[in-house]
C-alpha cells in the first residue's frame, strides 16, 4: 500500500523583525504562496495544509491552493512554541479525525527556494533509506575549524590544532538551511524533535540558502531567487 503523505506548512501570524513576513510581497507574490505552491506541484501530498492562527494567511494559504481545517491552538502560536511543538499538534488533531499519515514534510513559509524538484527528490531519498528524517543543508562558506574568538580585546584562534591546516584539508561542516524536513512520523512521534535519531543529509547550494532575518536579507534573498529563475 502506498504510504501517505501530509505537507506542513508553519505560518503563524507574528513577527517581529519583519512585520507580517510571512504573507509580504517576494518578488510579485506572497512568500507564502511559494511553499504552498512547490508541495502542490510535487504532486507528492495527499493533503497540503498551512498550519495557521491568523484569518489572513488562512485566506492567502486556501488562495493558493492549500487547507486550513483548524487553527492553532494558543500554545503553539506564542514565540516560545517550537516547530516541534507545531507539528506534533498538527498530527495529533489529524488524529482525532481519523486521518494518519506516513511521512510528512514541514516547510517553513518563507523558503521560495523549495522547488516540486527539490521536494521529490527529498521524499524519494528518504523513502529509499531507513533513516527517519531527511534535511537540507549547506556547507558552511569558511571552515568553522578556523574560527577566532576575541578574549580580552585580542583575537585567537579557538581551535589553534588547525593553525597551519590548509582548508581543503579540513573536514566540511553542514548547517540547516531552514527550508523544509520530511520526516516519518512514527519516528518524529517517538522522539518528538526532528533533529534526533537517524537523519539524511540533502546538501544544497549556498545560491539557494537565505536566512531571512531582517530587510537586507529579505533584497539579498530577491536577488538570489531572480538569478536561480534565470539559470
Amino acid at each position: 500500500m502506498e504510504s501517505k503523505k501530509l505537507a506542513i506548512i508553519t505560518a503563524r501570524g507574528g513577527s517581529k523583525r519583519i512585520p507580517r513576513k510571512n504573507i509580504k510581497e517576494f518578488c510579485g507574490k506572497p512568500i507564502l504562496a511559494y511553499s504552498i505552491e512547490a508541495a502542490v506541484e510535487s504532486g507528492l501530498f495527499d493533503t497540503v495544509m498551512v498550519s495557521t492562527d491568523d484569518e489572513e494567511i488562512a485566506e492567502i494559504a486556501k488562495a493558493y491552493g492549500a487547507e486550513v481545517p483548524f487553527y492553532r491552538s494558543a500554545e503553539t502560536s506564542n514565540d516560545y512554541a517550537t516547530t516541534n511543538d507545531v507539528l506534533l499538534e498538527v498530527l495529533a488533531e489529524y488524529e482525532k479525525r481519523g486521518q494518519c499519515f506516513d511521512m510528512a514534510v514541514c516547510i517553513y513559509p518563507t523558503a521560495p527556494f523549495v522547488t516540486a524538484e527539490k521536494l521529490k527528490a527529498a521524499v524519494e531519498m528518504l523513502s529509499e533509506s531507513d533513516a527517519d528524517t531527511l534535511i537540507p543543508v549547506v556547507a558552511f562558506s569558511y571552515p568553522p575549524q578556523r574560527a577566532m574568538i576575541v578574549e580580552e580585546g585580542r583575537l585567537v584562534f579557538e581551535y589553534p590544532q588547525y593553525l597551519d591546516s590548509r582548508s581543503q584539508d579540513l573536514t566540511p561542516h553542514y548547517h540547516d538551511v531552514g527550508q523544509f524536513y520530511v520526516f516519518r512520523t512514527d519516528a518524529f512521534k517517538k522522539n518528538r524533535k526532528l533533529m534526533v535519531g537517524n537523519i539524511l543529509p540533502l546538501v544544497v547550494s549556498e545560491m539557494e540558502v537565505q536566512d531571512i532575518d531582517n530587510q537586507t536579507d529579505w533584497e539579498i534573498a530577491e536577488m538570489k531567487y531572480r538569478l536561480m529563475k534565470d539559470k
